[in-house]
């Protein structure tokens, strides 16, 4: 991955994340205006999906290529956030709801709440037509999906032959239709890495697809696609299957983004030292600010709820909605620079008891025969 084109991608991370804040905090109690789309936030969340499929297809081909390497990056990584902010989320809530309990009536749970502790701490939230809200956090369905996937991906990877196709069945059987129904936008972002042809497109078709992928997005926006294809599909299927399905009940305008983006990726792939005079100027912040992105994603909506309770501006103009919007970013930011910390030292303990692991079955297999 040439340096241009990774610069891009942090620079789609991150944003990414900002436009999943700003859609959450575009609600009717912290801003009376609709500022956004309401499709704005999930559409982020399929940029991170393809986004994902692509990065972990990088680092398995040239970092993580066993086993172990891969797993104990996956793991330190996620763990990292996901630890503190399954967590802390509870006891957000319950600070926010002390100061505006009508803000989280239909934004948070209270019930069974070591199931959904445990359930998300093991990122069993979304099997088949199971939601489980982990409190406020909703986003946290996305960080669900993504780990089957890395499943997926990484039995694909490490296993052959008969073995290989008896696990893959066996984890599609267990993840279920609403997981597998967004797979394909990850595989897309594999696909994208793993096809070299791709990595040679010329200068001027790259030029060609980043504008086509600018005018689709556009497109996109201005057709309402996303609504259009949403309301057709839910009178296909029928309210109860169309409800129970959730965040992946959108597939079919999500494969139409997918499309987009990445003939955007391959574009911009193309043409990004082209681009370098323009981004090269924020290349260092965004460096920084990228590391810090699944802190903003994963910490934002309880912290977002936390500081509109406690601010309790005004709805009617902006200055509430860019203080809380504000807030949360620096929150967050300062956030990633803990867990960022906490990742390394995860990262340790997990080589550890992964190596422990591997080296008692070795023992144990040796002892039989």
């Amino acid at each position: 991955m040439n340096r241009h084109f990774s610069l891009y991608l942090d620079i789609v991370r991150f944003l990414a994340a900002v436009c999943v804040l700003l859609s959450h905090g575009n609600a009717r109690e912290i801003v009376a205006t609709n500022l956004f789309a309401a499709s704005l936030g999930h559409n982020a969340v399929i940029v991170f999906f393809l986004l994902s499929g692509y990065v972990i297809a990088y680092v398995a081909d040239t970092r993580e290529t066993t086993p172990r390497s891969f797993w104990v990056s996956r793991l330190a990584r996620i763990y990292s956030v996901a630890l503190p902010a399954v967590l802390l989320t509870p006891f957000l809530d319950r600070i926010g709801e002390a100061f505006d309990p009508g803000l989280y009536e239909l934004n948070t749970t209270h019930d069974y709440w070591w199931l959904r502790i445990m359930a998300s701490l093991l990122f069993l939230n979304e099997l088949w037509l199971v939601s489980i809200m982990p409190f406020s956090n909703s986003p946290y369905w996305s960080l669900c999906y993504e780990m089957c996937y890395y499943l997926l991906f990484s039995v694909y990877c490490f296993e052959t032959g008969r073995r290989r196709t008896i696990m893959l069945v066996i984890l599609c059987l267990v993840m279920g239709p609403k997981i597998l129904l967004l797979f394909p936008i990850w595989v897309v972002g594999v696909f994208l890495y793993r096809y070299r042809p791709w990595h040679q497109v010329s200068e001027r078709r790259g030029w060609i697809l980043l504008g086509l992928s600018v005018a689709g997005v556009v497109a996109y926006q201005y057709f309402e696609v996303y609504d259009h294809l949403t309301k057709a599909f839910a009178q296909m299927v029928g309210r109860y299957l169309f409800r129970e399905l959730n965040f992946s009940k959108h597939f079919l305008a999500d494969y139409v983004l997918t499309c987009l983006i990445a003939m955007n990726f391959v574009g911009v792939r193309a043409v990004a030292h082209r681009l370098m005079p323009f981004l090269g100027s924020v290349r260092i912040l965004f460096k920084h600010l990228s590391a810090y992105t699944f802190a903003v994603y994963l910490f934002h909506l309880p912290l977002l709820l936390l500081f509109a309770a406690v601010i309790r501006g005004d709805p009617g103009g902006y200055a509430y909605y860019l203080s809380t919007v504000g807030l949360v970013l620096v929150a967050c930011l300062l956030v990633g620079v803990a867990t960022e910390a906490f990742k390394d030292r995860l990262k340790i303990w997990f080589d550890l008891r992964i190596a422990q692991f591997f080296s008692g079955a070795g023992r144990k297999v040796s002892a039989q025969q």
